[in-house]
């Protein structure tokens, strides 16, 4: 077994940074895609980290402006598990160094981390998870909704619709929302027919849901329809990845706002220049 050691010791006289004392692998969550949104604790693991292994595919490049001038960066996306494993131990292992594992999101859902983990353990490689806001209370934010309104619903449901990842039958989206709570999607916009159809068999057909597109980045897209016009607008609108959808009584109150967002997020992005 390996242990963790949660000791930092600050440094620089201008600004308070923590720093690993010792070499170990750090799996941050980056939030949903507004830099502002990391955390505090993440924000400094990416200043102080000798090495970054980052998702580039799914996090803003803005965020490297965070990390140190001399980090190593090392961008992940188009590669596996199998490749990524023994940088991560040869850093940590062979040159002491600390890194951080960045993922989009929330470490805790959806995003593969358990195998990752598995292995680290198995490698005796010291690691800790910093938790990131996932894009349920992003977009909850965005729609200035409560999604557990007292007398309306008071559970949340994050699930997904079976695809190439295949959900456990005891998890079948229909009887999901059977609960009529506030159920939040992920990963089904390549299914939404099929997701529609097992919603319908629960929610009435007028129930507003939010379609969530890249929220937090400057291209984010939010609709408020009917539910039986969830695979219609998905469609008109081309998303087929990074896509949430929020099935909640919580959006009655959101029933007018059936525009096309197109929110300016000038602030996000800030350049190292300002």
């Amino acid at each position: 077994m390996f242990s963790f050691k949660s000791e930092y010791t600050e440094y620089g006289s201008e600004k308070k940074t923590l720093y690993p004392l010792e070499a170990s692998v750090y799996i941050v969550g980056a939030g949903p895609g507004d830099p502002d949104l990391l955390t505090v604790k993440a924000q400094k693991l990416l200043a102080a980290a000798d090495v970054i292994l980052f998702a580039d595919s799914l996090i803003p490049e803005q965020i490297l402006e965070l990390c140190r001038k001399d980090a190593e960066i090392i961008r992940t996306a188009n590669q596996t598990l199998e490749e990524i494993l023994p940088i991560m131990i040869d850093r940590v292992r062979s040159q002491h160094k600390s890194l951080v594992r960045l993922h989009s999101g929330d470490p805790s859902l959806y995003s593969a981390i358990h195998e990752q983990m598995h292995l680290l353990a198995e490698a005796n490689i010291p690691f800790e998870v910093i938790p990131g806001i996932s894009a349920f209370q992003a977009a909850a934010a965005k729609l200035k909704v409560e999604l557990t309104v007292p007398g309306l619903v008071q559970t949340i449901i994050l699930t997904r619709i079976s695809g190439r990842t295949e959900v456990p039958t005891t998890e079948e989206l229909a009887s999901l929302a059977a609960h009529q709570a506030s159920l939040c999607l992920y990963l089904s916009a390549r299914h939404v027919e099929n997701a529609q159809a097992k919603l319908l068999e629960h929610y009435p057909a007028e129930t507003p849901i939010a379609i969530c597109f890249r929220i937090g980045w400057p291209d984010e897209k939010i609709r408020v329809v009917p539910l039986n016009q969830m695979a219609d607008c998905t469609h008109e609108e081309k998303l087929i990845r990074t896509t949430l959808y929020i099935i909640s009584p919580a959006l009655s109150a959101a029933k007018g706002r059936s525009r096309l967002y197109h929110p300016e997020h000038n602030h996000l992005f800030r350049s190292s220049h300002h």
